[in-house]
């Protein structure tokens, strides 16, 4: 395996080791680092958004961290900097940057949707182009990954746009209850500032790495992968032309992460993250499992093994949901696709339980509203 992955790896391997139960954020946001792509973190307050990614930025050695809170009223000067005046006594107009966003390696940006209109141009550039524009100034960033992080998604269609520009959407919550112990002895650890050695990694040795991503042959996987676009798109699930491009470098990220050259059909396990809402996180799940449960490569990423076993009880209590939405609801077109698509998503879960007379119970359940969707048509 290439000595820079095995370093990668082992810088969040320490970031999982501090932060308990948070596995699956962590692989990914190692996924974007590779692919140089957004990352968006979704979840409530003290869920260890902000210190996870500040963890792993310390595992950059040579590299700049920018962090910061966004306000309604937050300044272009807050984030990219001031103007120079010793510049501007002399009548250019040029930004100081220093110790600001376009100097950082590692940028994360709190409470992303608080972006006013006065930085959303700028800042709309510097995700997508990693450049950073402002006037007849242009300047290409050396940033490394942008994560950003909210407690609510957008709902003012003026952040869609900036919405878009964050390639994959991680649902942060609290951990397990079954870990909580875990969770507070590391926590502790953690406050005490313990001194524990952090493995390194230097930016170059990663931006090599983000190199090394693009020449991942995807030949094996393509058209499973342009059947599953067409499918999602069929579905609802609205995957423009540049982002079905850009996911590419997420599944090169996912085999390079493994040590192999070319990918799996598991590593399409991160379009599992690509959602726009929240009622889309559990149909994605559910067709994606269903893509690649097949692969049985020794391989694989650990987090396309995480099928989890459903907790029968559980999955009745959503079907009985879906059936008295359908019984006592006037609904539209695409309400009662939202329904079909659930109900398949816990089709493909039954097929999990272990009980057979569970299993089979639920089964005539499913099976006795496709009757009834049917019989509606």
């Amino acid at each position: 395996m290439n000595q820079n992955i095995e370093k990668l790896n082992i810088a969040l391997t320490y970031v999982k080791d501090t932060f308990v139960g948070k596995n699956d954020v962590i692989d990914l946001l190692g996924i974007c680092l590779l692919a140089r792509e957004n990352a968006f973190l979704y979840g409530p307050p003290g869920t260890a958004k902000s210190a996870i990614v500040r963890t792993l930025a310390k595992t950059v050695k040579d590299g700049k961290n920018f962090e910061y809170l966004l306000t309604r009223f937050t300044e272009p000067n807050e984030i990219f900097g001031p103007f120079d005046i010793r510049k501007l006594k002399e009548g250019e107009l040029l930004t100081n940057t220093e110790g600001m966003m376009p100097e950082a390696s590692m940028v994360f940006l709190d409470e992303i949707f608080n972006a006013n209109s006065a930085i959303l141009n700028s800042l709309l550039m510097a995700l997508n182009e990693k450049i950073f524009k402002r006037g007849k100034e242009a300047k290409h960033l050396p940033a490394l990954m942008f994560v950003g992080a909210s407690n609510v998604l957008p709902e003012d269609e003026a952040l869609n746009a900036l919405f878009d520009r964050f390639l994959i959407r991680i649902n942060v919550d609290y951990v397990n209850p079954e870990l909580l112990q875990q969770v507070l002895l590391a926590g502790r650890k953690l406050e005490n500032n313990t001194e524990t050695e952090i493995p390194e990694i230097l930016s170059d040795e990663i931006r090599e790495l983000q190199n090394l991503c693009k020449t991942i042959d995807l030949k094996p996987i393509y058209e499973v992968y342009l059947n599953t676009i067409i499918n999602l798109r069929n579905t609802g699930i609205a995957i423009s032309d540049r982002r079905a491009v850009k996911l590419q470098n997420l599944i090169a990220a996912s085999a390079l992460i493994c040590g192999r050259n070319e990918a799996i059909l598991s590593d399409l396990w991160v379009l599992k993250h690509i959602w726009d809402t929240e009622e889309q996180i559990e149909i994605l799940e559910g067709i994606i499992n269903r893509t690649i449960e097949k692969d049985e490569n020794p391989k694989s990423h650990p987090q396309a093994l995480q099928n989890k076993t459903p907790n029968p009880e559980e999955v009745m209590k959503d079907v009985k949901i879906l059936v008295e939405k359908w019984n006592n609801e006037t609904l539209s077109f695409e309400e009662q696709n939202v329904i079909k698509d659930k109900l398949r998503y816990l089709q493909t879960r039954c097929d999990w339980i272990k009980n057979p007379e569970q299993k089979q119970y639920i089964q005539q359940e499913i099976e006795s509203l496709w009757q009834k969707i049917l019989q509606s048509v």
